[in-house]
This record gives C-alpha cells, structure tokens and sequence, in this order.
C-alpha cells in the first residue's frame, strides 16, 4: 500500500514539475516576444539577409525586432498552435498553404516574395570536381561520409533536394548515406566542419559560408520552383509589423536579399 502511494506522490510531483516548466516557458516565451514590436518567423536560410534586413530596420525607424529563424516546417506548427508571430517566411508554399487552412494568415496579405537555386557543395579545402550529376566521381567523393540534407520529408530545402536527387535517377543509390538535420543551416554546417563531404544547401547558404564551394548547381527543371511567400500573421498587428511588412518589400530590402545570393520575386 505504501508503495502505491508513494508511486502517486511521485507521479503527483512529476506532473507539478512539468506543469511548472511548462508555464516557466510560456512566460519566457511570452515575455521575449513582447519585448519586441515585431516577431518574425523565417526560414534558417533567411539569417544573413533578415539579419541585416532587421539592423536596418530598426535604426530607421525605432523599431525592434525578433527573428525566429529554423525550418519552415517546425516555424508553422508552431504558429499554428500560438506562437506569437507576426510576419511568416518560409522557404516553399506548402507550409505557407498549411497556415492559410487553418486561418491564421491575414486576408490578402500573402505573395511570394524571394526565390532561390539548389546546390551541391563540399568543404572548401576539398579536392571534388563534377563533370556533372551523371559523373561516376560524385559516388567517389562521397566515399564512406554522408550527404547532408535538411529533413527530406518536412524542411523545404530536403524536400527540393529529394525530389532533384529523384529527377536525376540518384535518390535510391544516395539515400542511405544520407545525414538529415533540422534546417538546410544546419546542414550546410555539417559540410563546413568537414562533418560531411557534401551537401545540399542552396545557393544563398553557400554564398554565405566562405567554408565550402559549389561543385554543382541542380537543374532548375529537376525540382520545383523554390519560392520563399510572405503573409502576415493573424494577431495584435500595429504599426510596427505593417512597417516591417512593407519594409521587407522595399528597395533597401531587395538590395540585402539580392546581396545574400536570393532572386526578388515581388517589386
């Protein structure tokens, strides 16, 4: 009998403790994002873009900013169960299309706004060269090390290199040497650290990684178009998210987004 009940009294406190990290993270999360007048949600590949994106911003107009930047996928159903965000930009429609079924996009205010290319890449000091994707010397380089990839199933940049490795007749030969992380930035570290001799990453991400070199560019027509859509996200709103809103559409935007190596879709 006593044992019965000290097992409750444990599980009694265990559910206390949980509960109490629970709300300890709630009010943490809360407070961070209230400090801010704008909390963005992008995707991991956006970082040196929006980083200055936001310096700028703020400095022009007294406004500060909160960047929540990792995979598309995991940004989304965090919005959809609450988070506090105010402006979403992921890296493909699909986790776009996910938030506007559960009505937690602004009405009218979604339009794609970035574009981008898919790559494969190797540490800098790497010997690697490609003829091309049918080059037997890909398998050689590869050798008994991982691809890197962000998750092939749910982060838009795996998603995009999946189906380019599919298209390509390489997927079932490469998959299981395959290493998945939770964002393409991610991925592109493990290439940088030598983790991994190669990866896929996207232009952008190589650009900003002095650490590797493109062995490759993927054919435009071996994937779907990469496109990065914009919405605002239903909320408190204000001044300041409508501002950074337009802002990101702007002429001193498209310079920083054209500088860290994406195409501007949206004028």
């Amino acid at each position: 009998m006593s044992q019965a009940g000290g097992g409750s009294d444990i599980t009694s406190r265990i559910r206390c403790f949980l509960s109490a990290l629970i709300c300890a993270g709630t009010v943490g999360f809360a407070t961070a994002a209230a400090a801010a007048d704008v909390t963005v949600f992008a995707a991991a590949s956006l970082k040196n873009a929006l980083d200055e994106i936001s310096t700028t911003f703020e400095a022009e107009t007294g406004h500060s900013v909160s960047l929540s930047l990792a995979g598309s996928s995991l940004l989304a159903r965090q919005i959809a169960l609450g988070a506090p965000a105010d402006i979403y930009l992921p890296a493909n429609a699909a986790w776009m299309d996910y938030l506007e079924s559960e009505n937690r996009l602004v009405s009218g205010s979604r339009r794609d706004l970035l574009s981008n290319r898919l790559v494969l890449v190797a540490p800098t000091e790497s010997t690697a060269a490609l003829a091309g994707f049918d080059d037997p010397a890909l398998f050689d380089h590869l050798g008994q090390g991982k691809l890197a990839m962000a998750m092939v199933e749910s982060v838009p940049a795996g998603i995009y290199g999946k189906s380019a490795l599919q298209s390509l007749g390489l997927w079932q030969d490469l998959a299981p040497h395959i290493a998945q992380t939770d964002n393409v930035r991610a991925a592109l570290a493990l290439v940088a650290a030598g983790a991994a001799p190669l990866g896929v990453v996207y232009a952008s991400d190589a650009q900003a990684e002095p650490r590797v070199r493109v062995l490759a560019e993927f054919p435009a027509r071996s994937h779907a178009p990469i496109r990065y859509p914009l919405a605002r996200i239903q909320g408190a709103g204000g001044p300041a998210v409508e501002a950074l809103f337009h802002y990101l559409q702007g002429a001193r935007a498209r310079e920083a987004f054209l500088s860290a190596g994406f195409d501007v879709i949206a004028e």
